[in-house]
């Protein structure tokens, strides 16, 4: 399997849910809960770990059927997995903390905060939208499925490269974009499939809007193709007291494409919900 981190951490595995869940646990202070985008592995936060980790306690995960995780055959939810990030701050003993979620992660936090919300000290829903898919973007889910059954994780990175990064992007960074091929080809086929499943049938989120309490931070990028800046309108227009920061020139992947604009708005907004103006 394709490995894409930095050569002196130790990979840690929890057994959660029944399971076995990778994650990395580095410094202290408030706990940042980093979920990753489909189909991608925890190593999409390495920038975001050398950035915050001085200042908070930053862990990151590979989500059930990613990575250095566990991919069991059979159905995988949205409440599933956010039931494996609570089941994993159970296990660090983390009572609460502040989530990023980006993409599909975003998914799973708005799932997670309507299950768990007194986990929750504050929310970042980066490039991700509150609405279900439509019936077309179901039925390509289910496409894609069958693609990476008969094909593997490999055609899946043919059609996920140009949605994840910015025309500019793919073709002046062929560093980040062999790194991004590389976390989507070390998935198996089992949790790719799994993923599609759990987006194709989340629930309209739009309704939980009103209801989150807890301080947001959204973040959208003004390139980004999936989920453009109009779907993190309709969420900051939702949800009382939400802060929305636009990421000029960037795609999908904004943590990634701008990771200075990106860590700088993460570190605003966690400070102003501790109250610590230090650093």
């Amino acid at each position: 399997m394709v490995r894409t981190r930095q050569p002196t951490e130790q990979t840690v595995q929890a057994r959660i849910n029944g399971i076995s869940l990778a994650y990395h646990d580095q410094g202290r202070g408030v706990p940042l809960i980093f979920l990753h985008a489909f189909p991608l592995n925890r190593s999409m936060w390495v920038e975001q770990e050398q950035a915050l980790s001085s200042r908070f306690r930053v862990v990151t995960v590979d989500l059930r059927g990613h990575g250095e995780s566990d991919a069991p055959l059979w159905h995988y939810t949205l409440d599933q997995a956010a039931d494996d990030v609570i089941g994993l701050l159970d296990h660090l003993s983390i009572r609460q903390a502040v989530f990023v979620g980006l993409s599909m992660g975003g998914y799973i936090l708005l799932a997670l905060y309507r299950r768990y919300a007194d986990r929750v000290r504050g929310l970042v829903l980066a490039n991700t939208r509150a609405q279900a898919d439509s019936i077309e973007g179901r039925e390509g889910r289910f496409q894609m499925a069958q693609t990476a059954y008969k094909t593997g994780p490999s055609s899946i990175a043919d059609i996920m490269i140009p949605k994840l990064l910015s025309h500019e992007t793919v073709h002046t960074k062929p560093e980040l974009v062999g790194r991004v091929r590389a976390m989507i080809e070390g998935n198996q086929v089992s949790g790719i499939a799994g993923d599609l499943m759990a987006m194709a049938e989340r629930p309209d989120f739009v309704p939980l809007l009103k209801q989150i309490a807890c301080p947001t931070q959204i973040i959208a990028s003004e390139l980004d193709l999936p989920t453009p800046p109009a779907d993190a309108q309709l969420m900051a227009d939702g949800i009382p007291g939400a802060r929305l920061a636009i990421i000029p020139g960037a795609g999908h992947l904004s943590n990634l494409e701008r990771p200075d604009q990106f860590n700088e708005t993460i570190r605003t907004f966690v400070s102003d919900v501790t109250g610590d103006a230090s650093g």
